[in-house]
């Protein structure tokens, strides 16, 4: 069941949020920073709405993450359609950054260092590079693996300092060559061991962020273990955590923002309402229909979300950039969902490449969102 409100926030009340410490400016200034500083301030429109491109899939899926090639896509090498590599994931990264569309686009450690140390992809583009910083074992989602069927246990493959520079060095006197910005992931699952030691980590994790002036952004996932908390209760029990955690957490060592699922209007009005000052991003989740990526995200948007991550959506989709071009639209209040669907099929067929539904098929809602119903 979906509610459907007009957009009716052009502008947020004004708040007062304490300054931050930042990195040295890179040489293009950066819309993330700017949007962020019109949003605390209560002069935003829904044009600062951020979209961000999450192209952190290999430290989940591995192998499959840049997914499928299809029929019609040409082939380097003469290879046969299969799994896409590496080198097509980054050629992909490499076309959105060029675009300059999304707001922030986020790597692993790994193609962060090859795009923005090494190529320098960031450093003229008002993109924002992030990388994940941490991996914990509820997203390690390789094929015949089980891991998913335990509680979340906390780990961390990239270090903070190869993430700003590509290397370990301990006086942080170099200027960032790779990203300041991060995003940590935390999995609740109603159990005081498991989430103890989550807790554990992540406050760690703050501490030595704190020190390395790191920024980050966090990622607050749903139970992974199914039966941890009834359906009804999870808008309430992921509200509650999350307003939980923030309390006991300095203005120095808050998050920029929150990546949460969208678990419906209730739950997303409640947690953006609660404070203000707390700006709150949603989860793309499963790849879905277009009609699930942009609907997703504008009720998430009527209900008081400023951002959005989409990645497996962007990733598979027919065609990225314009994809991205609709979301943007839809964000920007030029276009609605239904509309934009039409739209984007229209211009698949103008440049000759074949949808993965048809239209009526592409229209459908196929992702139930909200545990109110």
């Amino acid at each position: 069941m979906f509610w459907l409100f007009p957009f009716g926030r052009d502008r947020v009340p004004s708040r007062r949020i304490p300054s931050r410490v930042t990195m040295p400016p890179p040489t293009t200034p950066k819309r993330l920073d700017q949007k962020l500083a019109r949003i605390r301030a209560g002069q935003a429109t829904r044009r600062d709405f951020i979209i961000a491109d999450a192209k952190d899939a290999d430290m989940a899926f591995g192998a499959t993450a840049p997914g499928l090639r299809t029929g019609g896509e040409s082939v380097p090498g003469g290879r046969l359609p299969g799994w896409k590599t590496r080198a097509d994931s980054l050629q992909q990264i490499r076309e959105i950054v060029a675009q300059d569309v999304v707001d922030i686009m986020l790597l692993s450690a790994s193609n962060l260092e090859r795009l923005a140390v090494q190529e320098g992809r960031f450093r003229e583009s008002a993109v924002t590079a992030a990388a994940r910083a941490n991996d914990s074992s509820d997203i390690w989602l390789v094929r015949g693996g089980a891991y998913r069927g335990a509680p979340s246990l906390p780990f961390r493959s990239a270090s903070i300092e190869h993430i700003q520079y590509g290397r370990q060095r301990s006086d942080g006197a170099e200027t960032v060559s790779g990203a300041d910005l991060g995003l940590y992931s935390v999995t609740f699952n109603n159990d005081a061991v498991a989430d103890h030691r989550t807790l554990e980590a992540f406050a760690a994790f703050r501490r030595e962020a704190e020190e390395k002036r790191f920024r980050y952004f966090l990622e607050v996932f749903a139970p992974n273990l199914p039966a941890a908390v009834a359906r009804p209760d999870l808008p309430g029990f992921l509200c509650d955590s999350i307003v939980r955690l923030l309390a006991g957490i300095a203005e120095a060592g808050r998050p920029l923002f929150l990546k949460v699922p969208y678990l419906g209007p209730r739950f997303m009005t409640e947690l953006t309402s609660y404070d203000p000052g707390v700006v709150v991003g949603v989860m793309g989740g499963a790849a879905g229909t277009t009609m699930d990526a942009f609907l997703l995200l504008h009720e998430a948007q009527a209900h008081g979300a400023w951002a959005a991550l989409l990645g497996r959506k962007i990733n598979q989709a027919e065609s990225p950039l314009r994809f991205i071009a609709y979301l943007r639209r839809i964000a920007d209040g030029e276009i609605a969902p239904a509309e934009a669907v039409r739209a984007y099929h229209g211009e698949l067929a103008r440049l000759g490449v074949k949808p993965q539904r048809d239209l009526s098929a592409d229209l459908q809602v196929t992702e139930r969102w909200d545990c109110d119903d």
